[in-house]
């Protein structure tokens, strides 16, 4: 464990920047019942905020590989970084719902950029071997999104502009770290097809694993888009709430995952968790009308996601035998791109039915991901 903290600077400077980048998905959180009421959105109007983001965070996936292949690792994560700062702006200088539907969209297309070059860099330039360096991107990632709400719901209680602004000025921050910190990495050997991606995906392990990452978004994306609305609370308790379940996410990401991965097996925890996952959806589905419930459930699930990313984006660095860059972005665009409608259809559900439903919903889906993974076990004899 001790080798994970011993890092270059390079890979210091990349984690940083990722702490930044997960702050911005945290970061408005707390302030989406706040757009919803100062815009005259509804929930799933205002959900639309995540699901731009992802469709197109997943579509150019499918190009970055070509990208960084071409202009280097360390100009793509500049790239992404400067887009990120670009349309973050715009979008706290916006006047209606679908113009920050538009700029976040815009904001996917950054980060689209930045998460996969980055993931492929730290792995590049971190010590102590692969697993090593997805912990430390996982502890960046937790660290980030406990962050994030907290930070978000602070600037939130100013205006709901200011979680936008926020983001712009740490992508800033982020981005002269890069700039400092991280020597020029090497450009791939070969340079990457379009089509390498989706090349990938013929192999039975990482394409299941794709389609168990894009179930296991519904019910991530119905806690994380749509529990801020039935927990009827302001932006300072959203905040609070939402940086208890990111530092649990933190931290079961770093220091339990890697024990319960040692003793049990990757795949055998996997199941656990997300069985484990759909109970506690079940649960805030029953107890929806109960804040405490709500609150309790909700910080119990970051322990469960924090093991799930950890052990997941392992299994999708070991399941192929294709060049860890490709089967990221192929990975990445099949949950992003499937996933995108999990928020949207979160908030239709509790329009068309009441707000249980969409708990109920994503813990069918995943027990769907449960099923899925179980069934392309066959595929996945590299991921112990």
């Amino acid at each position: 464990m001790k080798t994970i903290f011993r890092q270059p600077k390079a890979a210091w400077a990349v984690a940083f920047s990722c702490i930044i980048a997960f702050m911005g998905i945290g970061l408005v959180d707390p302030i989406l019942p706040a757009i919803a009421q100062k815009l005259n959105a509804t929930p799933s109007q205002v959900s639309l905020l995540f699901t731009s983001y992802m469709l197109v965070t997943g579509v150019v996936m499918l190009v970055t590989g070509w990208v960084s292949s071409r202009i280097g690792p360390k100009l793509t994560l500049l790239l992404g970084l400067i887009l990120i700062i670009v349309f973050s702006a715009l979008g706290g200088m916006s006047s209606t719902v679908n113009q920050i539907v538009w700029f976040r969209a815009g904001w996917g297309f950054g980060n689209a950029f930045f998460i996969s070059t980055a993931l492929a860099v730290i792995v590049s330039v971190a010590s102590g071997g692969t697993a090593s360096a997805i912990i430390l991107y996982e502890a960046a990632m937790g660290l980030g999104m406990s962050v994030g709400p907290l930070l978000g719901g602070l600037l939130g209680d100013i205006s709901w502009r200011g979680p936008f602004f926020g983001v712009a000025t740490l992508m800033a921050i982020g981005f002269i770290a890069v700039i400092v910190l991280l020597s020029d990495v090497p450009k791939p050997k070969r340079k990457s097809s379009i089509l390498d991606p989706i090349r990938a995906l013929s192999h039975g392990g990482l394409l299941s694993i794709g389609v168990t990452a894009l179930l296991y978004n519904f019910g991530f994306f119905t806690l994380l888009a749509f529990s801020p609305f039935v927990l009827h609370t302001d932006e300072h308790g959203l905040g609070f709430i939402f940086f208890f379940w990111g530092g649990c996410l933190a931290i079961t990401s770093v220091f339990i995952a890697p024990k319960l991965q040692e003793r049990f097996g990757t795949m055998r925890t996997m199941y656990a968790i997300l069985f484990l996952f759909a109970a506690d959806l079940v649960v805030m589905g029953i107890g929806v009308s109960s804040k405490l419930t709500l609150v309790l459930a909700i910080v119990v699930a970051g322990a469960f996601l924090g093991v799930n990313n950890t052990l997941i984006t392992t299994a999708v660095m070991e399941v192929s035998p294709v060049e860890r860059s490709v089967a990221s972005a192929a990975y990445s665009f099949v949950r992003f791109v499937g996933g995108a409608i999990a928020p949207w259809l979160a908030g239709k559900l509790a329009e068309w039915y009441n707000p249980q439903v969409p708990f109920y919903f994503g813990a069918f889906a995943l027990l769907l991901a449960l099923f899925v993974l179980f069934n392309g076990r066959k595929y996945m004899g590299n991921v112990k």
